[in-house]
């Protein structure tokens, strides 16, 4: 196996939006820094439930029938 060919593997700080500060090992920057994260579990609507709209509210086929409904292949 080549020398040298993994990148080094070290000790870093991960700061969360509230301030929270944790040790994990990272290649991310140099021993000792620290990563601000900007969306975190903490502050993603994917976590902490945030207002999401519903887009499908009355189904695909209801959408296209009300706006095609009156539309008509055959002759009249």
């Amino acid at each position: 196996m080549k020398a040298d060919t993994h990148p080094d593997y070290h000790m870093i700080k991960i700061q969360m939006t509230d301030g929270t500060v944790f040790e994990t090992r990272s290649t991310w920057g140099k021993e000792g820094d620290t990563m601000q994260l900007d969306i975190d579990p903490l502050a993603h609507p994917a976590w902490t439930g945030g207002r999401g709209q519903m887009l499908d509210q009355g189904g695909q086929v209801a959408r296209f029938n009300k706006r095609f409904g009156g539309l008509s292949l055959g002759k009249k």
